[in-house]
């Protein structure tokens, strides 16, 4: 069964930096795209970036530039570096995981997740 595990989560001043981790297991093959989603409080939760099994990365608009994703190289840890933080960047942070993802910023998509990290950033 895949289990995913977030890490790095905190508080933070606007313009600060976090670097979350997800750890996956259990994983029968590498065809799963990993993804991060976040969730502010009374706000669906959104795509913030995904990295699918060939490697290729999307990002949403707002985090461009200032997000950056990557992986390990046995590709059981996703990373998620998140620079020059502001307060609209404060939600639970969440990893994902799916092994049919189409559309990838689609949280329907992706089968597993993991139970979150909060991160809050001040102003």
């Amino acid at each position: 069964q895949v289990q995913l595990k977030e890490s790095g989560g905190g508080s933070v001043q606007s313009g600060g930096s976090l670097r979350l981790s997800c750890t996956a297991s259990g994983f029968t093959h590498r065809r799963y795209s990993m993804a991060w989603f976040r969730q502010a409080p009374g706000k669906d939760r959104e795509g913030v970036a995904a990295m699918d099994s060939d490697g290729r990365i999307n990002y949403a608009d707002f985090v461009k530039g200032r997000f950056t994703v990557s992986q390990d190289n046995a590709k059981t840890t996703l990373y998620l570096q998140m620079n020059n933080l502001a307060p609209e960047d404060t939600a639970m942070y969440y990893c994902a995981a799916g092994a049919y993802v189409a559309v990838w910023e689609i949280k329907n998509e992706y089968n597993y997740w993991g139970q979150g990290t909060q991160v809050t950033v001040s102003s």
